[in-house]
């Protein structure tokens, strides 16, 4: 191909891997996704490398693990100084954009006057357009950056521009809505769909490809990073999406029953209902099949504005020279063990996440991989299929290159994924403290192994195979102790191996 090849980015937040009708999911209906799928390739063992925004999403800008790279958990700003793959991309030539949430700066409140975001949602509610901080650019190598800061209608950032351009009347309404964002986890949302945010980011997306098509970033090819905070809670689609799913009639977690056998888990027990609102919330029918349902609504609206997005995509003739990537930061445990949202309980749901790639003339149409992969591994191949020589990459980066198994569904680059998770809220709740955590988990082909800091003597097993839905955990299973200590002499090894080797040696000693 002479042409360097576009790359359109598109992630959406919180979204399970099964929450795709190409998935399997009977009851969520997602024709244009499905479109992309058949057209490209499905990954069906992708998990991410930590299942919590920030982290994740830093781990897939760097190409290194969280604990390299320091965004251990939600609410610390990742270095500046750590160079990611889109500012390998800027340096080879491309001209690099983001549309929606990034995410790499925390939204809330600090703990003190010293720190300082640039994704802080308070500032842009309350300050006047010309009187707010700009970002510097580029910002973590993207030249252009047009944000959404917060979930589902409890939205700031550049969108609330755009709300004030078109309807202005809605605008105190939305910057009030942002300063409850966690208030509760699902609501019926006043705001029109037209002026939602996955409105504004389909938009604004295909405004950039007639930017782009009007010659205005010249001879250069694009990265485009397109990002929903949907359906991250607060779950509240406007009102024909919120109709479009009866919770009556969808089918919910097997697992639903389980919160019995998580009350007796030696760590687990100590998390549930601490922080309900963002963490692992048990949650009743009732609630779960309403959460459900309005968690489909609001994806119904991400599947048809992806169609629009792929469709101009292709009306301005981009399509054949662009390569397009489809996945989610983390997933949500969605009444599985009868728990909502997220938190330090590894089950499938939460850590496996979505994952499509469709490349011209490297992917081929309808394929489908059970290879694992991780979300670490998405910078490296990006750069690698772009022939972006290694010399430009950032330094350090611990992803594989999935180009093989891109090519060969049946290949595999991995025997295993790592998942960290390192929970440091910091401060107590009328439900008990919340106390800090470190987790560690191995993923291989057969097994999902967990491990908790500060208890030895417990952890997790799961034969994946025999037991999919992880009802029965093996950690105390004397048949099942050779495989137990296998897995941990594996992990321990693979994360010495992960550990950072920079700064390089500058000399003999």
């Amino acid at each position: 191909m002479k042409e360097k090849m576009n790359v359109l980015f598109i992630i959406t937040d919180q979204q399970r891997a099964d929450h795709l009708s190409c998935a399997g999911n009977s009851d969520l209906k997602t024709p244009n996704i499905d479109r992309l799928a058949s057209e490209g390739f499905r990954f069906t063992n992708a998990y991410c490398a930590n299942p919590m925004c920030m982290p994740n999403r830093s781990t897939i800008f760097t190409g290194k693990y969280p604990s390299i790279h320091g965004v251990r958990c939600n609410g610390i700003n990742l270095n500046p100084n750590i160079p990611t793959f889109t500012d390998a991309l800027r340096k080879t030539g491309y001209h690099t954009g983001s549309i929606g949430k990034i995410h790499l700066n925390w939204y809330g409140t600090p703990w003190s006057r010293k720190y300082f975001s640039y994704e802080q949602m308070i500032p842009f509610i309350y300050t006047p357009r010309e009187k707010r901080i700009p970002l510097p650019k580029p910002y973590y190598g993207l030249e252009e950056v047009e944000l959404t800061i917060g979930h589902g209608d409890a939205i700031a950032g550049h969108y609330l521009d755009w709300v004030e351009e078109r309807s202005p009347e809605y605008l105190e309404l939305i910057k009030k809505r942002a300063t409850k964002l966690f208030d509760q986890i699902f609501y019926d949302s006043p705001i029109p769909e037209h002026l939602y945010q996955t409105q504004y980011i389909t938009e604004r997306t295909i405004s950039f490809f007639e930017r782009y098509c009007e010659g205005k970033y010249g001879n250069k090819p694009f990265f485009l990073h397109c990002s929903f905070p949907d359906p991250h809670h607060p779950v509240c689609p406007p009102e024909n999406a919120r109709k479009l799913h009866d919770p009556k009639k969808i089918e919910i977690s097997p697992t639903f029953d389980g919160i019995k056998e998580l009350y007796g888990h030696d760590v687990l027990r100590n998390y549930i209902n601490i922080y309900p609102r963002t963490r692992l919330r048990e949650t009743n029918e009732k609630e779960l099949r309403k959460f459900q349902a309005y968690t489909y609504g609001v994806l119904s609206l991400i599947d048809h504005a992806i169609g629009e997005i792929l469709a101009a995509l292709k009306s301005f003739g981009l399509e054949e020279n662009t390569m397009i990537v489809f996945t989610s930061d983390h997933g949500d445990l969605m009444g599985d063990h009868g728990l909502l949202l997220k938190g330090p309980a590894h089950f499938q749901g939460l850590i496996k996440v979505p994952m499509i790639w469709k490349i011209p003339g490297i992917t081929s149409e309808g394929a489908v991989s059970e290879s694992l992969v991780n979300s670490i591994d998405i910078p490296t191949t990006i750069l690698n299929v772009l022939g972006i020589r290694e010399k430009y990459h950032p330094p350090g980066m611990q992803g594989h290159d999935l180009m093989p198994v891109l090519r060969d569904p049946s290949v595999k680059v991995r025997d295993n994924c790592i998942i960290e998770e390192d929970e440091d809220p910091h401060k107590a709740t009328k439900q008990g403290i919340y106390r800090n955590i470190r987790i560690r988990t191995i993923i291989t082909d057969q097994y999902r192994m967990t491990v908790y800091e500060g208890y030895p003597e417990t952890g997790d097993l799961y034969d994946l195979k025999e037991d999919p839905l992880e009802k029965n955990n093996l950690w105390h299973d004397k048949k099942h102790e050779k495989i137990r200590n296998q897995l941990l002499i594996k992990m321990f090894h693979e994360i010495l191996n992960l550990q950072d080797r920079y700064p390089k040696k500058q000399a003999q000693a």
